[in-house]
Formats: structure tokens, sequence, C-alpha cells
């Protein structure tokens, strides 16, 4: 498939596949020949350095972006959370959530999505009151009540706190545990990338670098001394020298 939207696939484990991805704008290009897979169940955290395409990658995936070559090939539902909540300030929480959702009992899944991350008390709270976590939480609860086989968040915790950031990092994590679709994390943060994901990429040049698996069980620390190495690993792919290296 050259462009447009990505085509749905019938593998039994795959949920995103792209093969010699190409986007640019004008003369810059972006995208270069990526190619990425993501199975079902797995959990992805994308890095790279600003402007290096990763937010086009996902745009992509979701089908934002139509303006591409390459093949993309997606299975199932896709549903994505981004970096701002982008709630629609004159509509309640509930009817955020459950915006342009179709199928049976809509009301029902979306209440459920709203008790999962922890909001079914403000359901009839306009956007504006709520705090930046409580948004981020609405902002998953609209994605989650899809029922996506493909997740993609697009830096959703960037502009969140430190202790709230914690907290919504365990909700995804339970919240993929119990639905098990297959996630993509776009991240800057290194340390967030090794605490969640299965693989860690690296985009550079327009394609994928570099692929760091973390075997490790979750919760994780990040004083881990595996983590602590494939930390290093990661911020010499991306350009980071550390002190006294």
């Amino acid at each position: 498939m050259a462009a447009g939207i990505p085509e749905l696939i019938a593998g039994p484990r795959s949920v995103a596949r792209v093969r010699g991805l190409r986007r640019s704008f004008g003369d810059r290009t972006v995208l270069d020949g990526a190619d990425l897979d993501i199975e079902k169940g797995e959990f992805v955290a994308l890095l790279g350095r600003s402007g290096s395409g990763k937010s086009t990658l996902l745009r992509v995936l979701a089908g934002l972006d139509p303006a591409h070559d390459g093949d993309v090939t997606v299975a199932g539902e896709v549903a994505v959370a981004f970096q701002e909540p982008r709630l629609v300030p004159w509509k309640r929480v509930h009817a955020n959530v459950a915006l342009g959702l179709g199928g049976p009992d809509p009301q029902a899944r979306t209440l459920a999505a709203l008790d999962e991350v922890g909001l079914t008390g403000r359901r009839d709270a306009w956007p504006l009151t709520l705090s930046g976590g409580e948004a981020q939480r609405a902002s998953l609860a609209r994605a989650l009540v899809r029922e996506p086989d493909l997740l993609l968040l697009d830096e959703p915790f960037s502009a969140l706190d430190a202790l709230t950031r914690i907290t919504i990092h365990r909700l995804v994590l339970d919240l993929w545990a119990r639905h098990e679709p297959g996630i993509l994390l776009v991240t800057h943060d290194v340390d967030e990338a090794l605490l969640l994901a299965d693989r860690v990429l690296v985009l550079e040049d327009g394609r994928i670098a570099h692929e760091s698996r973390v075997p490790l069980p979750r919760p994780r620390r990040t004083d881990h001394p595996d983590l602590i190495r494939l930390r290093s690993v990661l911020l010499t792919q991306l350009g980071v020298t550390l002190e006294g290296t």
C-alpha cells in the first residue's frame, strides 16, 4: 500500500507492520525507509531526538497522515492518546469519553472505562475543572473504551508532575495487562521507556537505528543494574555522552 489509511492484516499476532516507510515535508525527509513490527500484547517504546519523526510515524499508524510512501498495515481497532488530552471543553467527561463511540451499549462501556481509570466520581465534570492527571485519565478512558488492538501513546505523560506521572505509569501498565493491546509509546524519557516497555527503539536518520529488549519483570526500579546498563546504551545511541565515559 503506497499511501493512505493503513490497511488491515490478518496475522494472528501482528497488530502493526511497517515496511519502507518514507515521509517528507517539502525538501526535508523525516522518515526514510523505516521498518517496524508490533505484536499483540507487546509494549514498545520509541525514542529519538526532537524532529526525528517519532510522532510522524505514530500519526501514520493512526491513519492521520496519509501522505506517505511504503507499506503500512494494522490489525483491528486503533486508538490514540496525545500529549494534550484534547478534551472537548463544552462536553462533560463522560460525553468526551463516549465521543464517536458506536457499537452496543455505549453508555455502559463508557462508565466501565471511567471506572477503570478511577474517574467514576468525575463523570459529570467539565474538562476545565480537571487536574492534569485527571484529564490524562479521561484521555486514556476515551482510547480504551474502543477496546483497541493497537494503542498509540504520543508523549502522554510529559506534562505531568513527577508524582502524578508515577501514578499514571502504574495505571497504564495495569490497563495494558488487563486489555493486552499492542502499545507504541513515543517518548523523550529514556527511564520512562525502560520502566514500561518490552522493547525500546531509537529512531535516527529516518529509520529504526537501534533496538534494546528489556527482559525484566515489572514493576522495575531505575537503579537495577540491567536498566542502568541499558540506559547508558540508549543515551549513547541518542548522542548523549555521560560524565566519566
